[in-house]
Formats: C-alpha cells, structure tokens, sequence
C-alpha cells in the first residue's frame, strides 16, 4: 500500500484508527496487532497476533525514524502499530526552547 498524508487507516482486528502525518513516497505495510490497516469502512476482519497487543494511546503521536513513518492515533486500540514488521515507538513531546 502507498499510504499518503492525511489519509486515515482503522484496524481490522481492534478499535485502533490513526491518521498518517508522515510518510516517505514509498509502499509500506502498516499493521495492527500483526495485521493490515485498511481505511476505515473496510471489513474488520482478521486475526490479531498476541504478541503484538501493548496497545495504542488517543492523540498519541507513532513514529519510526529509520522510514519516516508518523501516524496519529485518533481512536485507541490494544493492537500494536508497526510498519513492514517494526513497531512503531511513542514519539515524545517536542522540548521548549529555553527562555533564559
């Protein structure tokens, strides 16, 4: 798939919905819980796999350097993001310049 930014993806195994932020100009598998994302009037249909259930936070940002990939969680899920086989980490807060 050649995901584009503003394109929104919805799991087909959990709750999990995100909107891509990023992304290089490349195909890409992004996955939930070990399966393909799909926009979000596809079939939920699938099966999850236990190993990658740590779940998603709501207006989380997910991200994966090495690609490019970010993707923000609009609606939280217990699957695990990852992109071609590698789980995305949580990207954390962007520190304030300091105001000396």
């Amino acid at each position: 798939m050649k995901p584009r930014v503003g394109q929104m993806l919805a799991s087909t195994v959990d709750s999990t919905t995100v909107v891509v932020v990023r992304v290089p100009d490349d195909d890409l598998e992004i996955t939930c819980a070990g399966a393909a994302m799909t926009d979000p009037g596809g079939p939920r249909t699938g099966t999850p796999d236990p190993g990658l259930m740590s779940g998603t936070q709501l207006g989380k940002r997910y991200a994966d350097e090495a690609t490019g990939v970010e993707l923000l969680c609009t609606k939280a899920g217990q699957g695990t993001l990852a992109v071609n086989g590698t789980p995305l980490a949580l990207k954390g807060p962007k520190p304030l310049p300091a105001s000396d």
